[in-house]
């Protein structure tokens, strides 16, 4: 899994027939200090996560293992928003 943040979202009225009725959005990484390391990724929201909130993205066959990301043409997913994390004594 990457840590990263809601930075943009993204539309799209025509696509795949299996993307019907997803939510795309746009996540910058973040580094263990919370720093955007400068890649993203345009993943689906599986979870309701919004603008600035840290998210979890699951890439690749992980992606597919979510109930609305199965069987699907996804390569990224949210699959959990952030409420805190610990990194040696840091919150």
């Amino acid at each position: 899994m990457i840590l990263g943040k809601v930075i943009g979202s993204v539309w799209a009225t025509k696509k795949d027939p299996g993307l019907e009725g997803m939510k795309f959005l746009i996540i910058g990484y973040l580094d263990e200090d919370e720093n955007f390391t400068g890649d993203y990724d345009v993943a689906v929201d599986s979870v309701g996560a919004g603008y600035g909130e840290q998210v979890l993205i699951a890439k690749g066959s992980s992606a597919r293992q979510t109930k609305l990301t199965h069987n699907r043409p996804v390569d990224s997913v949210v699959m959990a928003i952030v409420d805190r994390y610990d990194i040696h004594d840091k919150e």
